[in-house]
């Protein structure tokens, strides 16, 4: 299956530099390029396209904004993936919010960055690690040792065991493969997470597990 791409980004160089790397892909397919926020979401609503790569910072509309735009066109099939030089708190949980797959700096490997966009493609989340890594160490430093939210409690052992490959960017065939189920069955555990955890979607899930923790457990 190939994957259609949109990249906007204000400097011409890196979209083209990017727009490279994606197609040295075969199951990758560049569909255009823009140059502020306001043009991303006119082309996304004229092209559709599976997988919308948005810088932060552009003129007329920032990479936020325009997520939250695409994100809300009714129908919309678009997933987003978020690049940013600048790793602040704000982006992140308003990329979260909004509904971005991916939060990642413009600093990761080429492999790194090709992989997001097929996981995005599928509906899963991608949030670069050193961003995880630095909440993590933060909440460790300010804390010590951290204990697991009480409601985790309410999980079986077997949700717990998704909600670790969820927070892995595991797709749902994935999971089922590896902890030999159906993937109906991974689909109700992960019904049954969501609300016993108040989450919204996969998305909150991931961020849920990786900054409380949960995912670096064994």
């Amino acid at each position: 299956m190939t994957i259609s791409v949109l990249i906007a980004d204000d400097h011409a160089g890196f979209r083209s530099g990017l727009r490279a790397i994606l197609e040295t892909q075969d199951d990758l397919v560049c569909v255009a390029e823009a140059s502020d926020g306001e043009q991303a979401v006119a082309a996304v609503q004229r092209l559709r396209p599976d997988v919308a790569v948005l810088d932060i910072r552009m003129p007329r509309r920032d990479g936020l904004g325009a997520a939250g735009a695409i994100l809300a066109m009714p129908g919309n099939r678009t997933q987003v993936v978020v690049l940013t030089t600048h790793d602040t708190d704000e982006y992140v949980h308003r990329a979260v919010n909004a509904g971005a797959r991916g939060f990642l700096l413009k600093s990761m490997p080429p492999e790194e960055l090709i992989a997001a966009v097929r996981i995005a493609a599928r509906g899963d989340v991608l949030i670069d690690p050193s961003i995880v890594r630095r909440h993590l160490t933060r909440f460790a430093d300010a804390l010590g040792p951290v204990a697991l939210p009480r409601e985790l409690d309410q999980l079986t052992e077997r949700e717990r065991q998704v909600l670790q490959s969820l927070s892995r960017a595991h797709s749902n065939a994935e999971i089922a493969r590896h902890l030999h189920i159906g993937e109906q069955t991974v689909k109700t555990h992960i019904s049954s997470i969501l609300r016993k955890l108040h989450l919204r979607d996969r998305t909150h899930a991931v961020a849920y597990a990786h900054l409380t923790g949960f995912a670096e457990r064994p």
